[in-house]
Formats: C-alpha cells, structure tokens, sequence
C-alpha cells in the first residue's frame, strides 16, 4: 500500500529532484514487494492452499481459484513490469544504494508502453484486492463459514 501512495505522487507536479527520489523509493518497495511475492509462492508451493469448504457452491470455488491466480499473475505482472519499465529510464534509479535498474537508454515509446502495462496491472490488482477483501467479509459474517479463518492457518501443513 506505501508502494501505491509513493507511485501515486508520480501524477503530480513535481521538481524532478523529487521525481527521481520518488522513482528509487517506489522501485526499493517494489523489490521488497518482489521479495515478499517469491516468499509467498515458496510457502504456498511448500504448505499448499487452504481448503474451501466443502458447501460453498460451485461457483465460488471456481471464483476463488480464479482470483486467486490472478492475483498472483498480476503480481508477477507488476513486478516483471516495473523492472523492465526502470530498465528504460534515462535517469538511474539505484535501489538499495547498490543497484541501477536503468540502462540510462533514451527509449521513450518502450518505457511508455511497459508503464502502460504497469498502471493497468496495478489498477486491475486494485480492483481483485477489493474483491477479495469483500468475499473475506462475506464468508466471515453473512456465511459464517471456515473460509476467513482457513486463511489464516497458512503455516500449518495441510494434510495428506
């Protein structure tokens, strides 16, 4: 969420000294971010997916399994794009003091594209966090069912 709030002060008007530690300060959380997202994938490989249960509709089930690769593919969406949209920057965007993650190349339509790419996955993770949060809600007080509280066992290993 920081991440967001710092990407967000690239729409305003800005001195560019500001611009480019904006730029460093939100591509230093992004590569926390990426960091974090790699964890998740290993934990969710290692201790599998909590299970839904066993009365929610079709429908759901199928729901849940779609929002939530694709919030995994957003966020490896987010992450591939944001580096490549920093690898064409002209200016250096140093990441933790010891990292540029810019060629300092003057590509101007491929940054704008990638960007592109990069503002709609973080528009559409936006919306599928939303979704997400609702049907947490919605499980937890309308179908007062497992569902929320299952999400919050992660580190124990699913049985066999």
């Amino acid at each position: 969420m920081l991440d967001l709030v710092i990407a967000q002060k690239f729409g305003g008007d800005m001195e560019l000294w500001d611009r480019l530690e904006s730029r460093v300060d939100h591509a230093t959380a992004g590569m926390i971010v990426a960091f974090l997202f790699i964890l998740r994938i290993i934990l969710r490989y290692r201790y599998g997916a909590p299970s839904l249960p066993s009365t929610m509709p079709v429908w759901q089930t199928y729901m849940a399994k779609a929002g939530h690769y694709g919030l995994y593919f957003l966020m490896g969406l987010l992450i591939i794009s944001g580096i490549t949209t920093a690898n064409f920057t002209t200016d250096p965007i140093v990441v933790f003091g010891l990292i540029n993650l810019s060629s300092e190349v003057n590509n101007v339509e491929m940054f704008n594209l990638i960007r592109g790419v990069h503002e709609f996955a973080t528009n559409a993770i936006i919306a599928l966090i939303s979704i997400h949060i609702l049907a947490a809600i919605y499980h937890h007080f309308i179908a007062k069912d497992d569902t929320t509280k299952n999400m919050l066992k992660f580190w124990t290993r699913k049985s066999a």
